[in-house]
């Protein structure tokens, strides 16, 4: 029985018919591509991303509001619409759903709102680059900062599974990873027992659980879910070898990224975009090229769970 849906939402025919023959589908979300990464960067990106899931046999499902409706799965006309040059764009985060609706607005859907809209529509699985989490302290003074990502009590409310390199590497990671620890959410990393820090191979930090396959993958959210747990199982992809960073460019890149954002007092749903595009500066846009490829590799991995959910 197919669910009902809020009255904005609008499915694509190609993931409404695929979801009706219970064809395996993959979410994507379109902030990276809105707020994320320039032009035409992001149009590659999607095109790629789109191109290596159907290629893997599993379904693309990028999900963006557009003139207030919640579309899930977008056809090549709606994203060129979306992503043409000069456009007015919203960061669609869970609390702006009902404002971007009510003013029949357009926007790219953050992780958080990403999940809610692919849950809704019955998606299990979902690829995207890095996770938000919790912010460093936004002042001199260290002290602990309330900046926590919507994405985190999404990931503890919302069952999926999520297909990630760990979370963006701007942010505070330890306690990122404690948050999803207070709130039960398995941390699986994917052929390594380390968590990965999005632009390198390793944090330095420890997975929760190591997963080899996409079947350990299948068989650990299974048994989570079983128990009655409602939590999303965060699955933590290394970027590929050829083009991931080492920890040290990329901290010194975070570093000078987020004295630049305290001088300038730059807080809030801006924040995010800011410190990517200062670390992709100082990294002479190597970070970029990261991204791209930890992007589709992710994809990758999502579709080879996607098949076996």
């Amino acid at each position: 029985m197919a669910p009902v849906l809020p009255p904005s939402f609008r499915l694509s025919l190609e993931v409404e018919r695929a979801l009706e023959q219970d064809h395996p589908v993959v979410a994507l979300e379109s902030t990276v591509l809105t707020h994320g990464m320039p032009y035409p960067n992001n149009l590659t990106l999607v095109e790629d991303m789109e191109d290596e899931l159907r290629l893997q046999g599993v379904i693309p499902a990028t999900i963006a509001l557009l003139d207030g409706e919640v579309w899930v799965g977008l056809t090549p006309a709606q994203i060129l619409g979306l992503l043409r040059p000069g456009r007015e764009l919203s960061k669609v985060s869970l609390r702006d759903f009902g404002a971007v609706v009510a003013n029949n607005a357009s926007g790219g859907t953050t992780v958080a709102s990403t999940m809610f809209a692919a849950n809704k529509v019955g998606i299990r699985v979902f690829a995207t680059g890095g996770i938000g989490g919790v912010h460093h302290s936004t002042t001199k003074r260290r002290r602990a900062s309330f900046d926590i990502s919507a994405d985190l009590p999404a990931l503890a409310s919302i069952p999926m599974i999520v297909v990630c390199a760990g979370a963006k590497a701007i942010l505070d990671l330890p306690a990122t990873l404690e948050y999803l620890e207070t709130w039960g959410v398995p941390v699986v990393g994917y052929q390594t027992d380390d968590f990965p820090a999005f632009y390198s191979l390793s944090s330095g930090l420890k997975a929760s659980v190591r997963a080899d396959s996409p079947q350990d993958v299948v068989d650990i959210a299974h048994a989570h879910w079983a128990m009655g747990l409602k939590s999303a199982v965060l699955v933590t992809v290394p970027p590929p070898v050829d083009v991931a960073l080492p920890i040290e460019t990329v901290n010194q890149a975070v570093r000078q990224a987020l004295r630049e954002s305290r001088a300038r007092r730059i807080r809030g749903q801006k924040l995010t975009p800011f410190l990517l595009e200062r670390v992709r500066r100082h990294t002479r846009g190597e970070s970029l090229q990261t991204n791209l490829g930890l992007l589709l590799n992710n994809g990758r991995v999502a579709a080879q769970i996607a098949k076996l959910i």
